[in-house]
């Protein structure tokens, strides 16, 4: 996508927010309610885990796109490290797993409509979305920033809502109706109700709320200081990590953890036996704005991460061939393609498409996020602490990928994940061997 109009003119703050709107939407919103399943009241611990290992990544992006800010950022980096193949192989890792998360937000917008129109099928909403998300991506770069600054404070603002209200609500049971701390009590006592092991395979759909820094990573280029990148990423996770614990922390205490459902968000969950008028509609209101949000986000991504690959190419030269539009005509065809391939195979398995949609997205995320640690120690002077937190950080993705195999749903992620890097290991050997054969020649 271009982003001529807007280069070097963006502050840090502006990244921050953008980050928010990018990263806070359906993972969070919607896949939370799979952490609570995994982890019971102790989903906490996933989420402060996720949260450390989202930094670590973040940092060592950071660091490589402030040495060298590039266009194609983690991509271009690992190229600059281990060479094609793996700038070749990060990049459609990475556009994959974007691929994976625009549909399953486009699933999650779906399933939150349902809750005003229950009779209209799945797809037929996620076309109208989808429809949506491709219009706004049609304004160019500029139109995205925009519309991720709005959308992003909406939906801080909105986490912040519940927050209020659920301590209000607290509050007035403790006071007037003892009975509704009951709740609070059963989860506080049952708090380690699934054990480590409810930890572990809990990890996953924590990292995945977090899934956008990488979209921070783009958009370095864009910054009118790009040294202050670092601080734009720190204050971006940290308000991040404060509401998702807050907010977690809230909905555990109205409600006993075994009553959330993994199709149903745990904030509508935790509001609905209060019967307080109309905030099922605005809370169900938000969520679609978080999902939307972050859908275009992963529009936005996978249209720059694909014209950066043509235009090296990494994928077909045509992908990146510019026109009238604000964005190649081609790499948005494509897009178009991959949206309605997300559609149809939702209208096909519609019943549990978001749970295998997110675990196999969120592995492929975390596969880019581990590359990009691994592209930070071969590319960069690391100094011993750099080196420690280098290590924790690549040990935390480990044991979440290793968690997807605990459970028969994860599992099936797992394995999607595994089809598609062995998909890309062919296809990058067999061009690997075209290249240098060409060059013998």
């Amino acid at each position: 996508m271009e982003s001529k109009s807007s280069k070097g003119q963006m502050s840090w703050w502006q990244l921050s927010l953008i980050g928010v709107g990018c990263t806070l939407g359906t993972g969070f919103f919607l896949g939370t309610s799979m952490a609570i399943a995994k982890s019971g009241p102790a989903v906490l611990f996933p989420f402060i885990l996720a949260a450390i290992g989202t930094y670590l990544v973040y940092d060592a992006l950071v660091i490589m796109s402030v040495a060298n800010p590039d266009k194609g950022s983690f991509r271009t980096y690992a190229k600059q490290a281990f060479g094609d193949w793996a700038g070749f192989s990060n990049g459609w890792i990475y556009l994959i797993s974007e691929i994976l998360i625009m549909g399953s937000q486009l699933m999650a917008l779906g399933i939150f409509m349902q809750f005003w129109f229950p009779a209209i099928p799945l797809w037929v909403t996620a076309s109208c979305f989808g429809a949506l998300g491709l219009l706004i991506i049609l304004t160019g770069m500029k139109g995205f920033e925009k519309f991720q600054n709005i959308f992003g404070a909406m939906k801080a603002a909105a986490v912040v809502m519940f927050i209020v209200v659920a301590v209000i609500l607290l509050l007035k049971g403790m006071n007037r109706e003892p009975q509704q701390i009951d709740a609070f009590i059963a989860n506080f006592q049952g708090f380690f109700a699934e054990g480590v092991k409810g930890i572990w395979l809990g990890l996953l759909y924590a990292f995945f709320a977090f899934g956008g820094i990488e979209v921070m990573g783009l958009l370095v280029i864009d910054l009118k200081n790009p040294q202050q990148a670092p601080k734009a990423g720190k204050v971006m996770i940290v308000i991040l990590t404060t509401i998702y614990v807050i907010a977690l922390t809230g909905a555990l205490a109205l409600v006993q953890w075994e009553t959330f459902k993994i199709d149903e968000s745990p904030f509508i969950t935790a509001l609905a036996d209060f019967r307080i008028p109309f905030v099922a509609d605005i809370m169900t209101g938000i969520l679609i704005i978080a999902g939307f949000s972050t859908m275009v986000a992963s529009l936005y991504a996978v249209i720059t991460i694909l014209t950066a690959l043509a235009e090296d190419r990494d994928a077909p030269a045509l992908l990146a061939k510019k026109g009238k539009l604000k964005v190649p005509l081609p790499a948005f065809v494509f897009l178009t393609v991959g949206l309605i391939i997300t559609i149809v195979i939702g209208y096909l398995i519609p019943e549990k498409i978001f749970e295998y949609l997110i675990t196999a997205a969120g592995l492929m995320l975390i596969y880019n996020w581990f590359f990009i640690l691994v592209t930070y120690a071969k590319l960069m002077t690391l100094t011993k602490w750099q080196h420690v937190k280098n290590i924790i950080g690549m040990l935390l993705i480990a044991v979440t990928v290793s968690g997807t195999l605990g459970e028969k749903t994860s599992r099936l992620g797992f394995y999607i994940s595994l089809l598609f890097l062995v998909i890309i290991a062919l296809a990058t050997l067999i061009l690997m061997k075209k290249r240098s054969n060409n060059r013998s020649v």
